[in-house]
C-alpha cells in the first residue's frame, strides 16, 4: 500500500505575493523538480531531462534548465516520472454543492430574483468540503467557481486556489459574471422575482438591464448623472457594457449560441474575449463550431461523461468531440463539479486523444487554454508563472499512473510514497 502524505500548504495572496516576487530570488528557498519527461502545457510542448527550478517564496518558476542546478535542493522522484503542470478548472461549483451534505444544502443558485450582478460565489464556498482534498490529490489545484444557470443572470465566479484553508487565502480574483440563455433560466418559475417562461423572455429581460446599465453609463459620461446616483445592480453591470468584465454565458443549443450572437451585434457590447461559451453539449453540427471559431469566442466545453438530463442535451454525445477536434475552436473542458466530480477532470481527454488530438494539445484543455480563458499565470512551465506542478508515475495519459507529488505554488500538497 502507498503511503500517502497531504500538506495543506499555507499561502497568503495579494500583496505578500506580490512583494516577495519583486525582491527577487532568494537562494535559501530555491528547490528544483527534476523532470524527465516534462509536459510543458503548451501544445506541442513536450522535453525530456529538464529541472524546473522554483521558488518556494514567492511560489513562482524561476528557470527550466537542462544541468542539474547547483546550491539548490533537487527533488528527485525517479527515472519513470512525467510532469505536467497542475490542471485548472474553468466552470465548476466545488465548495458551493458539498461533499455528504443533503441536496436542500447547496448554494449554487441564489432564488430571490432573475438578475444578480452584486451576487458573489466566493460567500457560497467552503473550503472543508471533502472534494477540494480529493482534486488536489489528483492535481486539480485552481478552480473557477460560478453561481448555476437558474438566473438569466447568476452572478460573480470566483478563482481559487484548491488548497487554501478559507476562502480568503484560496481567493485569486473574479472569473466573470454568469449568464445563461436556454432552458435552465425558464425553468425557475417558482423562484421569487420576475422569471421568465420562454426563452424569449429570458433574453427581453437581460436586454432590458443591459440597455438600462449602457444607457446609465452615456449619462456619467456626458455629465448628466453621477455614478453615487445609480443602483447598484446597474453600476455591477457597467463593467460589461464597457468590456471589461467577461461574461460567462451557460448555453447548449446551436440556436442559443446563435441567439448569443445576434445579441452581440444587436447590443454592440459582446465583444471577445468579453464573454464565452460555457458547455455547448448540444452541439453536433460541424458549422456551429465553425461559427464559434470564426467568432473568436473562447468555448469552455463540457462535462463530458454527464447524464442528459434534459430535452436540450438530447444531441449530446462523447462523439460530438469528433466535430470538436477536427474544427479546433480555442477551448478549454471543464467539470461541472459535481455534474462530473472534478478530480476525474483529465479523464475526459480520452476523448480527444480518440479522435486524432496529441497528447499536448490535449494536456492543453486542461491546463494553458483553461488558463488563458481565465487570465491566470499557471497552466503552464514558464519562468515567472506559478510553480503549480504534478509529478507523475508514468504517462499520465495511461490509467495506471497517479500524482506521486503536487505542487502548489512552491509548497509541496501532496506525496504518495
Amino acid at each position: 500500500m502507498r503511503a500517502v502524505v497531504v500538506n495543506q500548504a499555507l499561502f497568503k495572496p495579494g500583496l505578500i505575493e506580490a512583494v516577495s516576487y519583486l525582491r527577487g530570488w532568494g537562494h535559501k528557498l530555491l528547490k528544483a523538480l527534476y523532470a524527465p519527461v516534462l509536459y510543458t502545457g503548451l501544445p506541442g510542448g513536450i522535453e525530456k531531462n529538464k529541472y524546473i527550478v522554483f521558488d518556494e517564496e514567492s511560489g513562482r518558476i524561476k528557470e527550466v534548465v537542462s544541468e542539474k542546478p547547483r546550491d539548490v535542493e533537487v527533488i528527485d522522484l525517479g527515472k519513470d516520472i512525467v510532469v505536467t503542470p497542475a490542471f485548472i478548472d474553468p466552470h465548476s461549483h466545488i465548495g458551493m454543492v458539498r461533499h455528504g451534505e443533503p441536496a436542500s444544502e447547496e448554494e449554487s443558485n441564489e432564488r430571490f430574483d432573475s438578475v444578480l450582478p452584486l451576487v458573489d460565489a466566493i460567500y457560497s464556498v467552503y473550503m472543508d468540503d471533502q472534494y477540494f482534498r480529493e482534486s488536489v490529490e489528483h492535481g486539480v489545484l485552481y478552480s473557477c467557481v460560478l453561481p448555476g444557470s437558474g438566473n438569466i443572470i447568476g452572478g460573480r465566479g470566483a478563482l481559487i486556489r484548491n488548497w487554501a484553508r478559507n476562502i480568503e487565502e484560496a481567493y485569486i480574483g473574479s472569473c466573470g459574471l454568469k449568464m445563461a440563455l436556454g432552458y435552465n433560466p425558464r425553468s425557475t418559475t417558482t423562484w421569487r422575482g420576475v422569471r421568465p417562461y420562454t426563452r424569449m423572455g429570458a433574453i427581453a429581460l437581460l436586454q432590458k438591464w443591459i440597455i438600462k446599465a449602457r444607457d446609465t453609463l452615456m449619462l456619467i459620461e456626458k455629465g448628466k448623472k453621477d455614478l453615487e446616483e445609480v443602483e447598484p445592480e446597474v453600476q455591477a453591470l457597467i463593467p460589461v457594457v464597457k468590456g471589461e468584465e467577461k461574461l460567462r454565458v451557460h448555453v447548449h443549443k446551436a440556436d442559443d449560441i446563435v441567439a448569443l450572437f445576434m445579441l452581440r451585434y444587436r447590443l454592440g457590447f459582446l465583444k471577445p474575449p468579453f464573454f464565452t461559451i460555457e458547455h455547448a453539449c448540444d452541439v453536433h453540427e460541424e458549422w456551429v463550431f465553425e461559427r464559434i471559431k470564426r467568432e473568436g469566442v473562447p468555448l469552455v466545453y463540457g462535462p463530458i461523461d454527464s447524464w442528459a438530463y434534459k430535452t436540450e442535451l438530447r444531441h449530446e454525445s462523447y462523439k460530438n468531440m469528433r466535430l470538436l477536434v477536427k474544427v479546433k475552436p480555442f477551448f478549454a473542458l471543464m467539470s461541472d463539479h459535481p455534474v462530473v466530480l472534478q478530480r476525474n477532470l483529465f479523464l475526459q481527454t480520452r476523448f480527444l486523444l480518440r479522435y486524432g488530438m496529441d497528447k499536448t494539445e490535449a494536456l492543453a484543455t486542461v491546463t494553458y487554454n483553461a488558463a488563458k480563458i481565465l487570465g491566470l499565470d499557471a497552466g503552464a512551465v514558464k519562468p515567472g508563472w506559478r510553480a503549480s506542478l504534478v509529478a507523475w508515475k508514468g504517462d499520465p495519459f495511461s490509467m495506471e499512473s497517479y500524482p506521486v507529488m503536487v505542487i502548489g505554488e512552491g509548497k509541496i500538497l501532496h506525496e504518495e510514497l
